[in-house]
């Protein structure tokens, strides 16, 4: 065990510890007494002292001493009863920090740091000590640090933390990493030196475990191109998994929205521990390897031994039970695994207890025997239970669905007379049996070979699959097994047999229906293996086009994506209608999960995964080329189509048969076996076009020289362009990349799948990026380093809204099928935090209800199409104003924010395009280009009059803007002239329109206080002349103002400054600003005055207050001032995340 480091000073006088193991800087002793050879009469002295001393005070025999060279001081690391367990720290010593220490300058430095690193792992140990339940109040304490140290919000849920070592550059900083929901941090303090990392798993594009000559074994974390690497983890892989499914659930849940349900069991990023990840990763792991539906989840796992009757001896395996499935994988090499319908389930009986066995019957006169089962009562009695369950009328009756030829398919059956029952291949090419082709007579040994398959092996559900079943796939599935075997590989024929008359009642529900998907099926249909003659009649496209239209509405999610058609019909042509669709449902939901969907996820994830197994098994193919990404592009039909759309129908068909027993491994292996086969070929050719042309005329020469098919099928299948001189028989290409690349484990390949599915998300991030960077470019001012700054925290903005909700807004808008422009919006509510943040002119002294009504007003003049949503360009342009806009163009903003919603017209308010999947209007948004393009500049001349207490408001904006700058009297001063020389002008104004032949009564100057809350509005409703109105703002006695008296707080009511008087001149609104009764222009936006009585509100242009204003240098100056964009970002990235508490 690790022990606290203890001072240890060794004296050479007295010898009880023998040196057994030594390096630089460490020892590993052993007491004298204890192993071998006693240590003679020394040895028999210390063992007599240990044995007549107390037991609490025994000494354990072996240790392991830290030292420093020319030190007499020694430091007691770790100690053990044994030497296998003594052996296994030094190991880990030697492995983990011994290459490390030589990076350090000075012997303190080495010791410090070994020091941090025992006392971290003893900490560890404590903390993982009491098994799963984490001791409460040590997580409490380390919660608590969590928000200390870090400062996100209380709502940010800590999953779990490590002790480890952060290297910068080439020294380690040991410390401890914090795992939480949304964020990866780190914290060290070590000789003064702290380090502080906080990371959001959202910007992690690479996490994978590496090693070098430095580092044993680290988790290297890139995040926007830079790498971090965090080693010296006591449990280093149970750490990475960890971060590899927290990684991967944020960038499913916020990145992925197509693939992640709100019936996620992790969708509540409020309540996800550590044992939930672990048990939803179990999950995932056992329904994909099984190939069980999605709602299937692993209840209990027993070690046991399965009889095999057809080899006459037990397997050792473990039986995985779920709600409605008994499953069963070897662990002895044999690759025998089984799966048993609880449906099928007749019996459970306990027929040996001295082994521990018992036998579970199922339909059809078999049964499973199971013995050493640890707790086999317990297991009986849960599979009794679960088969109560299971019993129900619906299950008893699907149940009896057969898979065999000579069976009524009972399902199909009692669907609509529409539907097809029959594969259209029978239809169309039924077999003869008196045909003695010698292809067909190659066809009945197939057949005969999978018969006694069956009778060995058992048929349909409960099929034993072992290395014979997989060599019977790959010499090639008989024509008329191939349906049933397909439905039993993919675990379609569980989906069908639960769910009795649902692709009936889904096609009543979608038939007739027209949609996006549906106009995209139809155009799709004809082309469809157009040559073959099963859809060149209403009978197959009719059959295509409700497989389709039904998984559209069932999944509109996915909808229908090209390539689902060329599958599909393939998967017609052997499958009866149901089937296919069942099929389908497996393809795209299990097997090839995020393949269908706009941005194929799915499928590139993959491609990464090939280009890493090409690196690996052909490493003369990745010497010679400088670019595999070449493999990618190329081969990427290939996994979309599972080879299809590249060979002939009856070579495609073997490939088919390979992918539903093994899965995308078939494929990986068969991707690498095209590329072996041509590896010579391709080392000669000089550019691209060659390659491509190399690998199409390998492909047009695979044939089946096996397949019964008609010739007519063959060659409308395969390209007529040139005969190649030597064809390649789809077998024997099958067979050579088992027995070449069959070492290839599904575990391997999973593994590949999550770490390389961050790259692929980060990288199509990133193009989504420069897209939108390129474009706005155009319109802004910013550089291009600043534009992608602000993006990233426009970006970011947009993640935070929905780090900690369930149903946000945001991640409900976000739609990575959109144009790049509108993928990332946010709403009122996260433009106004951004905003807030990024205002140039003191953001932090506006009152709150004031701040609120300005960010509102920006929101809705931003939203330009005023679909409650600003997008990054809509949102960079209002922000280009205010950085870099000219003096007009920031007044000009400052007016229209003040005007109400309703009276802005710029000339680009239009309906936005219907959101969601498959509803994008795409003519929509042609019009909304050509109208932005068309965009006219805007006439200040079209901008409306702003009204009274509209100028109200925009005279308050002015001075919380001019709050605390250097200038700030000179430029409350400015207004205060401005608004006196305004008034005048309207009051000049309105009296030249009052006179008329026939003269109105005047109204009376004198108003009362309770009629007249503003003094604006008492001003414009007075008959005094304009020179009484307001005084000189620049006298000394103008006024009850003082040039040295302070300026008044912009926050502060009227009612707080000064008592007014009805005949005053001092309640004047254009009174000083730094006077008491200068706060009249602040008054509150939510409490504007009335009226004035016996007069119209006056109003004011945009020209009349640009020219007033353009008068005061103080304020032009002010507003043409360089704005420090790099401090504003810096200041914005700091605070992001704090605002949100």
């Amino acid at each position: 065990m690790w022990l606290r480091p203890e001072e240890v000073l060794l004296k050479s006088a007295l010898k009880l510890w023998v040196t057994e193991r030594s390096n630089r800087y460490f020892l590993l002793q052993r007491r004298r007494g204890y192993g071998e050879g006693g240590g003679g009469i020394a040895g028999l002295l210390v063992g007599t002292l240990d044995t007549v001393l107390d037991s609490t005070a025994k000494v354990a025999p072996y240790r392991i001493l830290h030292q420093t060279p020319d030190s007499q001081v020694y430091w007691s690391i770790a100690c053990g009863a044994s030497l296998e367990e003594i052996s296994q720290h030094w190991d880990w010593l030697q492995v983990n920090v011994m290459r490390t220490l030589s990076v350090f300058d000075s012997d303190d430095d080495i010791t410090s740091f070994v020091q941090g690193k025992i006392r971290g792992l003893i900490a560890e140990e404590g903390k993982s000590s009491s098994g799963d339940d984490e001791d409460p109040e040590r997580f409490r304490e380390a919660m608590l640090r969590f928000e200390r140290l870090f400062g996100l919000p209380k709502r940010e849920k800590l999953v779990t933390y490590f002790s480890c070592s952060y290297w910068r550059g080439r020294v380690p900083n040991q410390g401890w990493i914090y795992l939480s929901t949304n964020f990866i941090c780190f914290y060290s303090y070590l000789l003064g030196n702290e380090v502080k990392l906080v990371f959001s798993w959202d910007e992690v594009s690479r996490l994978e475990r590496t090693s070098s000559v430095l580092l044993a074994e680290s988790i290297r974390v890139c995040v926007h191109g830079e790498d971090h690497f965090f080693s010296m983890f006591l449990r280093l892989q149970q750490t990475y998994l960890l971060m590899q499914q927290l990684a991967d659930y944020a960038i499913t849940r916020l990145f992925d929205k197509e693939t992640f349900s709100m019936d996620h069991p992790l969708s509540d990023p409020l309540h996800i521990t550590q044992r939930a990840l672990e048990v939803h990763a179990r999950n995932q792991a056992f329904r994909s390897f099984f190939r069980l539906p999605q709602e299937e989840n692993l209840c209990e796992v027993y070690e046991s031994f399965l009889w095999v009757p057809f080899n006459h001896y037990n397997t050792l395996g473990k039986i995985c039970v779920s709600e409605r499935y008994l499953c069963f994988a070897s662990q002895d090499g044999s690759q025998c695994h089984l799966i048993v319908p609880l449906r099928e389930v007749v019996s459970v009986e306990l027929p040996d207890r001295s082994s521990r066995a018992l036998s579970v019957g199922v339909r059809g006169t078999r049964a499973f025997r199971f013995s050493e089962v640890r707790d086999f009562e317990r297991l009986a009695a849960t599979i009794r239970r679960k088969c109560s369950a299971s019993s129900s009328p619906q299950h008893s009756a699907s149940a009896q669905l057969p898979l065999c030829d000579d069976e009524e398919d009972v399902m199909v059956g009692q669907t609509q007379p529409a539907v097809s029952t029959e594969a259209l291949m029978n239809v169309f090419h039924p077999q003869d049996a008196e045909n003695l082709d010698p292809k067909m007579l190659k066809e009945r040994m197939k057949e005969q070979s999978w018969q006694i398959h069956f009778a060995e092996y058992g048929r349909g559900s409960g099929m034993f699959c072992t290395k014979k079943t997989r060599d019977l796939v790959v010499r090639g599935v008989p024509e008329t097994l191939r349906g049933e075997l397909w439905m039993l590989f993919s675990g379609a024929v569980n989906d069908m047999a639960t769910h009795p008359g649902y692709y009936a009642a889904l096609l009543d529900e979608c038939m007739g229906s027209s949609s996006l998907a549906c106009d995209e099926i139809e155009r799709d249909l004809h082309r469809s293996l157009p040559e073959h003659p099963a859809f060149q009649t209403d009978t197959g496209i009719s059959a295509l086009r409700r497989v389709l239209t039904a998984y559209a509405h069932r999944n509109p999610k996915i909808g229908y994506c090209q390539a689902m058609n060329i599958l599909t019909s393939v998967l017609l042509l052997y499958a009866k209608e149901e089937e296919a669709f069942w099929l389908l449902v497996a393809v795209c939901e299990r097997m090839l999960p995020d393949y269908f969907n706009r941005r194929i996820i799915g499928a590139l994830v993959d491609q990464a995964v090939f280009e890493e197994l090409i690196r690996d098994h052909l490493t003369a193919l990745t010497d010679h080329m400088t670019d595999l990404s070449f493999f990618s592009s190329v081969s990427l039909s290939w996994f979309l189509t599972l080879f299809i759309s590249v060979l002939p129908i009856e070579s495609a068909v073997n490939v088919v048969d390979c992918f539903f027993f093994d899965g995308i491994r078939a494929v990986l292996q068969l991707a690498l076996a095209v590329l072996h086969y041509n590896m010579d070929s391709l080392l000669c050719c000089h550019d691209d076009a060659e390659a491509v042309t190399i690998l199409n005329r390998f492909f047009d020469s695979v044939t089946n020289k096996d397949s019964p098919l008609p010739a007519t099928v063959q060659q409308a299948s395969a390209p007529a362009n040139h005969k190649p001189a030597q064809s390649v028989d789809i077998s024997d290409l099958i067979r050579e990349a088992y027995e070449r690349f069959g070492d290839i484990r599904w575990e391997e390949v999973e593994s590949m799948r999550k770490r390389n599915k961050l790259y692929v998300i980060q990288t199509l991030e990133e193009t989504t990026k420069q897209n939108v960077l390129r474009v706005v470019a155009q319109d802004v001012k910013f550089s291009a380093s600043q534009l992608e700054e602000l993006y990233l925290l426009f970006k970011r903005q947009h993640f935070i809204s929905c780090y900690w909700s369930v149903s946000s807004p945001s991640l409900q808008n976000h739609d990575p099928s959109l144009p790049y422009l509108d993928q990332y919006q946010l709403g009122q509510s996260q433009f106004s935090a951004l905003f807030t943040l990024l205002l140039p002119w003191a953001p932090n002294t506006h009152s709150h209800s004031h701040s609120h009504s300005l960010t509102r007003s920006a929101f809705r003049l931003a939203d330009e199409n005023r679909d409650g949503l600003v997008n990054f360009r809509e949102f960079i342009c209002t922000l280009d104003i205010l950085y870099n806009g000219s003096f007009t163009e920031k007044l000009k903003f400052l007016f229209k924010l003040h005007l109400q919603p309703e009276s802005i017209d710029d000339g680009v308010i239009r309906k936005s395009p219907e959101r969601g999947r498959g509803k994008v209007d795409l003519q929509e948004y042609l019009k909304q280009w050509q109208d932005e393009l068309q965009k006219k500049e805007e006439n200040i001349k079209d901008l409306p009059r702003i009204k009274q207490n509209q100028f109200v408001r925009l005279s308050k904006t002015l001075y919380s803007v001019f709050h605390g700058d250097e200038e700030e009297e000179s430029l409350y001063r400015a207004v205060a002239r401005v608004t006196s020389l305004l008034l005048r002008m309207e009051e000049v104004g309105r009296r030249l329109q009052e006179t008329s032949p026939t003269k109105s009564p005047q109204t009376s100057p004198q108003i009362t206080p309770q009629t007249t809350p503003d003094p604006i509005q008492s001003t414009a409703g007075s008959d005094s002349a304009p020179t009484s109105l307001t005084p000189d703002p620049c006298s000394p006695t103008g006024g009850d103002s003082s040039p040295k008296s302070p300026p008044p707080d912009p926050d502060s009511s009227p009612s707080d400054t000064s008592p007014r008087s009805p005949t005053s001149p001092t309640s004047s609104a254009t009174s000083s600003p730094t006077g008491t009764s200068s706060s009249a222009l602040d008054t509150p936006v939510d409490s504007p005055g009335d009226p004035p009585a016996g007069g119209e509100d006056w109003s004011f242009s945009f020209e009349q207050i640009l020219a007033s204003l353009l008068n005061e240098p103080a304020v032009v100056r002010f507003f043409e001032r360089t704005v420090d964009t790099q401090a504003l970002i810096e200041n914005a990235r700091r605070n992001q995340i704090r605002d949100t508490h």
